[in-house]
């Protein structure tokens, strides 16, 4: 498989998830969203998600760019997409000028919005199953949320999400995700490394808007 189809793939998979994590919890919409407790935070954040995708199925039908504001408003404040894109980077970083990391951040920022939109439309009632939820040793500030994706009738997907704690507020955001064995960021590396090396980082990060600024499509009506 492709880098090209597994990036689409994980991604997919991570929409995916984090919708169908809604069939699973009763926290109310009402209640604010605790951002210390990582496991209940990825339960509301679908929770949260899912409702409002139901309740604007009209709309969005009519206009599928607002699910760009969904994922905006619903799902990237506990996405740490600074760190990610940092990371992403990797090696680069060293040898990149200072003004061209908040172009490349931002564009990464506004790429995973498109992609996770484009990937919402596919959505069609997945569930899944959590392992245990295991204690977060104290001053562990990287953790793992593992889960399978239930798809039947293919077989199910193993997935876990990559958690980062912030060491000042305590609050944890999702930076990675792996789904079977494949990394997002590590597959992100690979994918952009040669043309950041070639072109250099304000060449992909324009890359990367151009992407983002594609409007989102429901299936049958891609061109």
């Amino acid at each position: 498989m492709s880098i090209v189809k597994d990036i689409s793939r994980l991604v997919r998979v991570s929409a995916q998830a984090l919708l169908t994590l809604s069939l699973f919890t009763s926290v109310s919409l009402a209640q604010e969203i605790d951002k210390t407790k990582p496991y209940e935070m990825m339960k509301s954040v679908s929770e949260s998600t899912f409702a409002r995708l139901k309740a604007e199925k009209e709309q969005i039908r009519q206009q599928p760019d607002i699910l760009k504001e969904v994922v905006e408003q619903e799902l990237m404040p506990y996405v740490n997409y600074r760190y990610a894109a940092l990371k992403v980077l990797g090696p680069n970083l060293k040898k990149a000028k200072k003004e061209d990391i908040p172009a490349f951040i931002e564009a990464f920022h506004q790429y995973l919005v498109t992609s996770y939109a484009q990937v919402l439309t596919l959505y069609s009632d997945q569930t899944i199953e959590f392992a245990p939820e295991k204690p977060i040793p104290a001053g562990k500030r990287i953790a793992s949320i593992k889960l399978d994706v239930i798809d039947a009738p293919r077989p199910n997907i193993k997935l876990e999400f990559k958690l980062r704690k912030d060491k000042k507020s305590g609050e944890w955001k999702a930076f990675d995700m792996v789904a079977e064995g494949i990394s997002l960021l590590s597959s992100k590396q690979s994918e952009w490394n040669g043309k950041i090396r070639k072109d250099g980082i304000p060449a992909v990060s324009e890359e990367l808007q151009r992407l983002a600024s594609q409007p989102i499509r429901f299936e049958g009506e891609q061109k």
